[in-house]
């Protein structure tokens, strides 16, 4: 049978071309996502950064411990405590100490080199612990000296007057010495005296003493930590920065990586299983001839080893190839940090070879076996027209699969809407509608083609109503080239239209809750605004100022497991004023010191109960429930106290204009503040526009490199079945030339056939986008929130464009050439 499949595969190597280019792509898809996705299993390890030359670091403790029936349970603080004064003085009894204070700046009008989220200061002591090292002019000495971390990037030099904004205000410093930069953060380092007037916190101290000394001294206070050896990497600015900024990049690789798995099986399994069932006739004759279904089968399964193999060959070369150039994109588009870089791991090629030969071996075993069962005369005798029954295996499996989307989806909506809107769930959920409708395309496909193409057939000439009866009479033509245009279509509106409609539902619930003229943050995680700028505010006649803070509290639930959220710490009275949070019960007025608002993602959501929750510092408190809010989005968090805030610094402050006084007028006060102190004022609008456009970017271009994977893979898939599907009527076409066609009038026959098929395709994966966006909005308003569904043409358009383009032309070229040869002679051709 292997030397018999061989001398077929070589005799129809048109048939096997486009079998062998969609398992080759699918599988160089595969291995190159999975070679991008096993290099962000596994971040470089750092020593210690900030203190690497310091033998003992006493800072307060950065990790919540918890005993539970199962053990300890960790949680990261946000606001780790300062060190005590009192504990400062006795550890400097048992030697030489340095005092750290580490506090956000913004240099206005230079351009520092560096690290790092954002420009923080330091006192000028403190850089020997890195040890930072001059490399020009001198260390600050007065107050309005700083010295700066000055690299090639860097335009500032030493004698340079800078524009330098901290908490204490906005002066002109003047530059008297540079150190390069540390790789980890951009820092301007004063005097120890003024850095200690602008952050008076001790944030760590430097010990030089021996450490079991220093351990016996800090013993005795709660919530402090002492740092030596590697463990001083805790003290670092963002220890597990390289960590963190893989998880979204492992996230969206792996998305991708799934996505495209599912798209090249999908893809290819319907290419394979179009490929057989186009050789009905053949294994009538060899069945004719003598040979015994089994052995068809095995010349069937023969040959999808062959192509399997080889295949799966050419895409692990494909992945080798194009993973480096995958990364280097994502490095280049800030996805990736720039460290980033593929690993040694072989493991994802294993994996991507052994799928494409399952696939392979997968597409052929339905149409294999259906071959296999046909009688010898009855083979023979079989039309080119597809039936469009399906057997009852087929429709129990796509009823299966249709009900475990449908009902997944029903129990996500009952018992947790807000899963339907996370990635996890609205990436799925398309995957398993999309099989569903593939299985039922043999019922599907010829009343929605007949309805599409009702139009074209009342046209005058016979072309509309041959495509028509055409594409509802090949019905396995039709569906495998509907195929990838039905998946491509279901992802890109699926996933587009989610995250779109996601976003928009953010920007409603913000739009809703912020009810303020005006708003200031500090920008960067961690940043602060000038307490100058919160008088100056204060000062302005006719407005109410909310200053707000960003902090966390972590509770202890079902008492096994910490669950950590992010919090506001706001003044009740003002926030009111500027806000309109979704209180379901309660009252955000009845916040005080010995009370907290939660939503309803809460264990306990009664008010007036008592919940005990760990503060950002580590501090255990016991707080009353005041209110509760809805869900939302996910974006509804948690208000406390200012007292509360676990020595969260303002980063925001709304500005509400009340009574008669002129916006204009406080608009105008509020740029003079904001320039007097170097912040940022922004309209309410322009607050929403930018504080949506930047959390929706990434999300958005990391999806629309999946669908240009996709829409690659399944275009060249496409236009493979399309070649495909157009070799095999050359007899149709003969026919129609002999019966009086024009040769132009053929190929605009093909053409218009083509354009139905992808319209059939564009359809279907519409319904399927349309299914999961009735999901997606039914979520949102069993939460309470009233936005409508975008729909992204933008995405949408394209996709169906380039589709048609690539049908068309692949179908029509070989056609032309086809009809080349004189029409006898192609009716007269055996196949």
């Amino acid at each position: 049978m292997l030397s018999l499949a061989l001398r077929g595969m070589r005799t129809r190597w048109v048939t096997f071309v486009g079998s062998f280019l969609a398992l080759a792509l699918g599988v160089g898809i595969v291995a190159t996502t999975g070679m991008a996705l096993a290099a962000t299993f596994d971040a470089p390890r750092h020593g210690p950064e900030r203190f690497a030359a310091a033998p003992v670091v006493v800072r307060g403790e950065d990790r919540l411990r918890v005993r539970t029936p199962i053990g300890v349970r960790t949680q990261e603080l946000a606001s780790p405590r300062s060190v005590p004064a009192e504990l400062a003085t006795a550890l400097a009894e048992l030697g030489r100490t340095v005092e750290d204070r580490t506090f956000p700046v913004s240099v206005g009008d230079a351009r520092l080199d560096g690290d790092g989220e954002g420009t923080v200061g330091h006192p000028w002591p403190v850089a020997a612990a890195t040890p930072y090292r001059l490399a020009a002019g001198r260390a600050p000495a007065a107050a309005g000296e700083v010295v700066v971390t000055a690299g090639a990037g860097s335009d500032v030099r030493t004698g340079d007057r800078i524009t330098v904004a901290t908490a204490a205000g906005t002066t002109v410093r003047t530059v008297v010495g540079t150190v390069r930069p540390a790789g980890f953060e951009t820092a301007v380092f004063f005097t120890e005296a003024e850095a200690a007037a602008i952050s008076p916190a001790v944030d760590a101290v430097v010990v030089h003493a021996d450490p079991a000394a220093v351990r016996a001294v800090v013993d005795r206070e709660d919530r402090m930590a002492v740092l030596t050896g590697d463990d001083r990497r805790r003290a670092d600015p963002d220890p597990d920065r390289d960590a963190e900024a893989l998880v979204s990049v492992n996230a969206l690789l792996g998305t991708a990586a799934g996505i495209t798995a599912f798209v090249s099986v999908f893809v290819v399994a319907s290419t394979f299983s179009f490929a057989v069932a186009q050789r009905r006739r053949e294994f009538g004759l060899l069945r004719t001839a003598g040979a015994t279904p089994g052995q068809v089968r095995r010349m069937v399964y023969a040959e999808a080893v062959v192509i399997g193999v080889l295949a799966s060959a050419a895409g692990c070369r494909l992945g080798v190839l194009g993973a480096p150039r995958l990364v280097s994109w994502m490095v280049g588009e800030g996805i990736a940090p720039r460290w980033f870089a593929l690993g040694d791991q072989n493991w994802p090629l294993h994996t991507a070879f052994w799928t494409g030969l399952a696939v392979a071996l997968g597409g052929a075993v339905a149409a294999s076996r259906r071959a296999g069962k046909v009688g010898p005369a009855e083979a023979l005798r079989e039309s080119a027209v597809d039936s469009g029954s399906m057997p009852l295996s087929r429709v129990l499996l796509g009823a299966a699969v249709l009900l475990t989307g449908l009902v997944l989806l029903g129990v996500a909506l009952v018992q947790d809407p807000g899963s339907v809107l996370k990635r996890k769930t609205y990436v799925t959920q398309p995957m398993l509608l999309i099989v569903g409708f593939a299985l039922f395309a043999p019922v599907l496909v010829r009343p929605v083609t007949r309805f599409l193409a009702w139009l074209p057939a009342q046209l005058p000439g016979a072309t509309g109503v041959l495509a028509r009866e055409n594409a509802s009479a090949g019905l396995r033509r039709t569906a495998a080239v509907a195929a990838p245009v039905i998946v491509t279509v279901a992802l890109a509106a699926s996933l587009m239209g989610t995250t779109a409609t996601i976003g928009e539902a953010r920007v409603t619930e913000a739009r809703t809750q912020v009810t303020s003229d005006f708003v200031a943050t500090a920008g960067g995680e961690g940043g602060a605004l000038p307490w100058q700028f919160v008088e100056r505010a204060r000062q302005i006649p006719g407005v109410v100022v909310s200053a707000s803070r960003s902090t966390a509290v972590t509770v202890l639930e079902e008492g096994t497991a910490l669950v950590g959220s992010e919090a506001r710490a706001v003044d009740p009275a003002d926030a009111a004023a500027v806000s309109a949070p979704p209180v379901v019960a309660g009252s955000l007025a009845g916040l005080d010191d010995g009370s907290i608002v939660v939503n309803e993602e809460w264990m306990t959501t009664t008010i007036g109960e008592r919940v005990g929750v760990w503060l950002a510092d580590g501090r255990k408190v016991t707080l009353r429930v005041a209110a509760v809010l809805s869900t939302g989005t996910g974006n509804n968090g948690v208000y406390v106290t200012p007292r509360n805030a676990g020595g969260a610094a303002v980063d925001r402050v709304d500005v509400k204009v009340v009574g008669n006084t002129g916006r204009a007028a406080v608009a105008a006060q509020l740029e003079a503040a904001g320039r007097a102190t170097g912040t940022e004022v922004v309209t309410r609008a322009g607050w929403l526009a930018e504080n949506h456009r930047q959390s929706g970017e990434n999300t958005r271009l990391g999806l629309l490199m999946i669908l240009l994977i996709a829409l690659v893979y399944t275009g060249i898939a496409l236009a493979g079945t399309q070649v495909m599907a157009t070799s095999d009527r050359v007899r149709d076409l003969a026919v129609l030339r002999l019966a009086g066609a024009t040769k132009a009038q053929v190929l605009r026959l093909v053409g218009t056939e083509a354009l139905i098929v992808v319209t059939v395709g564009a359809v279907l994966g519409g319904a399927v986008a349309a299914l999961n966006l009735f999901g997606v909005r039914t979520a949102l308003g069993l939460l309470d929130v009233h936005s409508g569904v975008v729909v992204p043409w933008g995405t949408i358009g394209p996709v169906v464009a380039v589709s048609a383009l690539l049908a068309v032309v692949f179908a029509v070229v070989p056609a032309s050439f086809a009809l080349r040869v004189r029409p006898v002679e192609l009716a007269g051709a055996r196949e």
